[in-house]
């Protein structure tokens, strides 16, 4: 099954860091982002993946086209430096198709530009390249394969630190809520499609907006309500969030957990759109 990752984005609201990389690009410890989402799939046996490129794409493919190994494996050097031995690897077993896009297309357009790549998919994966979870994926495709929906979205609970304020008709305040504690759900960026969905998207549009809108008015929008870990990397403040779970047992690293990214604490509701 094939993972399409979209991989435009500038991250401008991390201006100051990913000034001339793309936010997939953004590190976290040694790696970016994008390397800690493809180890994600990888660990569920999904380790096909499209790129659809965009802002400093070149980024990205110079990245893996010099994939640097020492970086997150133990290796043993010995003669000088003139042997080199790999005691294990990261992306050995990874197929990757690079598919440049441009710096102004939108989700669904960038989408669009994948369809030859998936075309022999009756179903498939699709992400938007700047958050993390540890949602168990092999409940969430046998939900979408049991159902018949054409697409299905995760939805998460908002990790903002705003407030929702509640307001009477003459102002005045009768609550202030932490918007983590109250009933707003939002797109995750976590997608399974069927191959059908291309035949919904129009020249130009937004994937979640007309695309979408036609398959909610046909019930064919599958949503995986999600309590467990998400996070997604827009601000600065995100990165350093994530920083600081990178130096513990990162929550989203299912490939280091004994439970395989099945904990009995995982609350997963399907919901018709």
């Amino acid at each position: 099954m094939k993972v399409v990752l979209f991989c435009g984005a500038a991250g401008m609201r991390l201006r100051g860091y990913s000034d001339d990389v793309p936010k997939p690009m953004v590190q976290i410890g040694t790696r970016p982002i994008l390397w800690d989402l493809m180890k994600y799939y990888t660990h569920f046996g999904q380790k096909d993946f499209v790129l659809s490129l965009g802002y400093e794409g070149n980024c990205i493919t110079d990245y893996f086209l010099n994939y640097d190994e020492p970086v997150s494996n133990d290796f043993v050097w010995s003669k000088g430096g003139k042997s080199v031995q790999y005691l294990n690897w990261d992306i050995d077993d990874w197929t990757i198709t690079f598919v440049e896009r441009g710096p102004n297309a939108n989700i669904g357009q960038r989408l669009k530009a994948v369809e030859p790549h998936v075309q022999a998919e009756e179903i498939f994966l699709a992400n938007y390249g700047d958050g993390l979870s540890d949602m168990p994926l092999p409940a969430v495709l046998e939900r979408f394969e049991a159902s018949k929906a054409v697409a299905s979205l995760l939805l998460v609970q908002p990790t903002s630190s705003f407030d929702i304020v509640y307001a009477g008709a003459e102002g005045i305040v009768k609550e202030i809520r932490p918007l983590t504690r109250t009933d707003i759900w939002i797109n995750g960026g976590f997608f399974v499609m069927r191959n059908d969905i291309f035949r919904y998207i129009q020249p130009g549009e937004e994937l979640v907006r007309e695309p979408f809108q036609r398959l909610i008015d046909q019930k064919a929008l599958l949503a995986h309500r999600y309590n467990g870990f998400w996070q997604c990397m827009d601000t600065f403040k995100d990165k350093q969030h994530l920083e600081e779970l990178n130096h513990g047992p990162a929550p989203w690293k299912v490939w280091n957990h004994s439970t395989n990214g099945h904990s009995s604490n995982l609350d997963l509701v399907s919901t018709a759109l």
